[in-house]
């Protein structure tokens, strides 16, 4: 998280960078005055390893997993990147570049160095240069991400200034691997999760996370962060063992979501009126559009975060501390959060902790007062959204041998669903709709997000002779 050109962000703040190690193990911060580094092996105390005042304006500083490696570039000299021993307080090597340095990334092989239309590739052990991308696409974010992986130590980078395509760039080989056309709009996020054969995707739309194979570029998951509101996704974070993918924005919201397969389970006749309706609402899909019937097909969040603020730039990570997943964001407000994740249960996660990300000590009355609006309490993902969103099920009734229009709201996705009396039984019109009373009475209907997501629990294709009645949809965003 790189604030050198968002310094009104971190408003009165010394703060101008933030990052994880590769491991997720330490935290370097990058300030006005130097930089730090604190240990992640404790959620009560966040533990002051080094810290540095020699180098002012630090707005980039990166530590090789948890060795005394470390580069940095500082605002004094932007085109200039240091790699020193902070242990031994040595400088190793210095290179000076033709423009400012936008991101560094390291793994054990490789060093990266990415400016706004080109890349070099250090050898890590040397520092010598052993290849240079020149003329990228336009690269002002300076978007990049290194496999941390010896075995598949692949770059990727943003392909294309318009659209979303992702390039990556076997850095053992030195040589081109793959052009993955990811998403519409232009890049905004990638992450390779520490195996280096998954890489996530986002585009500045922000509605939708893409995770891809590598070297393949095979579309493995497809997750949808909301159709509301397009937002800027900050970051994407793999667990260490890649179950669990993290994605945060400038909302107040961080969507974690769990990279499983589901199994196809054999097709089972509704036993409830509410499982018949599931099951001509999936079927009618058919009828729409690819863009619309892939919304019902894409991953929800297994767990959710909600932040106490909301615009700040923010960086995440997925860890276990003290044995327990955890979810750790530092953000521009110069604090870092420290979230429980249930990896059974999901839900919405408990804020264990906030520390001041300069070191000092964060006031318990501060505290207190600043979680109160917080959940403190996980819940189930479906009763958080019950909660957070006024979305329902609704049916405007105008009489029983008319077109009934309900509109269904699941989740974020809006339908209007037109439905055919004579589909169903008399008997059916009252269990749906206990509030219609008789024909010709106007009535509406009131029902939440959970109840009509598990009507479509039990959904499968209509039978032959059902088809003739025709279900309509159109979207309504």
């Amino acid at each position: 998280m790189n604030l050198a050109s968002q310094s009104g962000d971190a408003g009165g703040s010394q703060l101008l960078f933030a990052n994880f190690n590769q491991d997720n193990t330490s935290l370097a911060v990058g300030t006005k005055s130097g930089y730090k580094f604190f240990s992640l092996s404790s959620v009560d105390k966040l533990e002051q390893i080094y810290e540095c005042t020699d180098t002012e304006d630090v707005c980039i500083v990166e530590r090789l997993f948890s060795s005394s490696l470390v580069a940095i570039v500082s605002l004094k000299a932007p085109r200039k990147l240091k790699v020193c021993h902070f242990k031994k307080g040595t400088e190793i090597c210095n290179y000076s570049y033709s423009n400012t340095i936008l991101a560094v990334k390291l793994n054990r092989q490789r060093l990266i160095v990415c400016l706004e239309e080109s890349l070099y590739i250090h050898n890590i052990r040397d520092m010598k240069v052993l290849h240079t991308i020149r003329e990228t696409p336009p690269n002002p974010s300076g978007l990049c991400a290194l496999s941390i992986s010896n075995d598949n130590c692949y770059l990727a980078y943003p392909g294309s200034a318009t659209i979303g395509e992702v390039q990556v760039f076997d850095t053992v080989n030195l040589r081109a691997a793959n052009m993955i056309p990811a998403h519409d709009s232009p890049l905004a996020a990638l992450a390779f999760d520490a195996s280096g054969t998954k890489l996530a995707t986002a585009s500045e739309k922000g509605t939708v996370i893409r995770v891809f194979s590598i070297p393949e570029g095979q579309k493995l998951f497809e997750f949808r962060r909301g159709v509301k509101r397009c937002v800027s996704i900050c970051s994407l974070a793999f667990s260490m063992e890649g179950l669990y993918l993290s994605a945060s924005s400038n909302t107040e919201t961080v969507h974690i979501f769990k990279l499983e397969t589901q199994k196809e389970k054999p097709a089972e006749e509704p036993t409830t009126w509410g499982g018949y309706l599931g099951k001509v609402l999936m079927a009618s899909t058919t009828y729409l559009p690819s863009q619309v019937t892939e919304m019902f097909t894409q991953g929800r969040a297994f767990a959710t975060v909600r932040l106490p603020f909301c615009g700040h730039k923010n960086i995440c990570a997925l860890a276990v501390i003290q044995k327990i997943p955890r979810l750790l964001v530092a953000a521009s407000d110069g604090y870092l959060y420290l979230y429980n994740l249930d990896p059974q249960e999901g839900g919405e996660c408990t804020l264990m902790k906030q520390h001041r990300l300069d070191g000092s000590a964060e006031p318990a009355n501060e505290i207190l007062e600043q979680s109160h609006d917080r959940p403190l309490v996980a819940q189930t993902y479906s009763a958080a959204v019950t909660k957070g969103m006024s979305h329902k099920l609704r049916g405007v009734f105008k009489n029983a041998q008319s077109v009934q229009e309900p509109v269904l709201s699941v989740l974020s996705l809006r339908l209007s669903v037109h439905i055919h009396l004579d589909l169903f039984p008399p008997s059916f019109h009252h269990y749906l709709f206990p509030q219609f009373a008789c024909a010709g009475q106007t009535d509406a209907l009131h029902v939440h997000v959970p109840t009509a997501k598990n009507m479509l629990q039990s959904v499968s294709p209509l039978k032959t002779h059902r088809r003739k009645h025709c279900v309509k949809m159109k979207v309504i965003v």
